[in-house]
């Protein structure tokens, strides 16, 4: 029975036999070699990262130099894309805000153009009624005794006076005139002349 125990003890279990007897010799032996190569001055990573490349699987799993580039270089556009959707997107804002200013100006002058017509529409209906009472009284002139048309128009503003003469016919203007006192009728034939010109 001791020869039996003795036997199982001598025989070990196989997978150890394996990793103390293969595998661990082999990855000290890998691991110099690699320091050696290294001090030595060979590139050992990317000698290996080369072969690795070229098994399929492996290839997967292994990044080259070429690969982190691309995909730094993919970052960094990427980085940028974003930054110019950014600004574009801060020029569209911008671009609506102006079209909404120049939207609101477009109606303010709209407004005012509106405004200024009916002022014009104003001033022109005040005019033709300024207009329509001189007629009118420029034909009361006419009728009126001449002295007497004469009398009013000199106590009347300039503007107005030189507006009723204009109006009357030339033969009643005479007979005006010829009835006022010949400084005042001196006056307004001077700037009834130089109204005409």
């Amino acid at each position: 029975m001791v020869k039996k125990y003795d036997t199982d003890k001598k025989k070990m279990n196989p997978v150890l036999w394996f990793l103390f007897a293969i595998v661990i010799p082999i990855t000290v032996t890998i691991t110099l070699v690699l320091i050696i190569l290294s001090v030595a001055g060979i590139d050992v990573t990317g000698w290996m990262k080369e072969k690795a490349n070229g098994i399929p699987v492996v290839s997967n799993v292994i990044d080259t130099e070429d690969e982190a580039t691309i995909q730094h270089e993919q970052e960094r556009i990427q980085n940028q894309l974003d930054k110019k959707d950014a600004e574009m997107k801060q020029l569209k804002s911008d671009l609506n805000d102006k079209e909404a200013a120049v939207e609101q100006l477009e109606q303010e002058i709209l407004k005012l153009e509106n405004s200024q017509k009916e002022n014009k529409e104003s001033e022109t209906a005040q005019g033709e009624e300024e207009i329509s009472s001189v007629k009118t009284m420029a034909n009361s002139f006419k009728d009126m005794d001449k002295e007497q048309a004469a009398s009013i128009i000199q106590n009347l503003d300039n503007e107005i006076a030189l507006a009723i003469l204009k109006e009357v016919s030339n033969e009643v203007r005479g007979e005006i005139l010829e009835a006022m006192d010949s400084k005042a009728a001196a006056a307004l034939t001077q700037q009834f002349i130089q109204s005409e010109n």
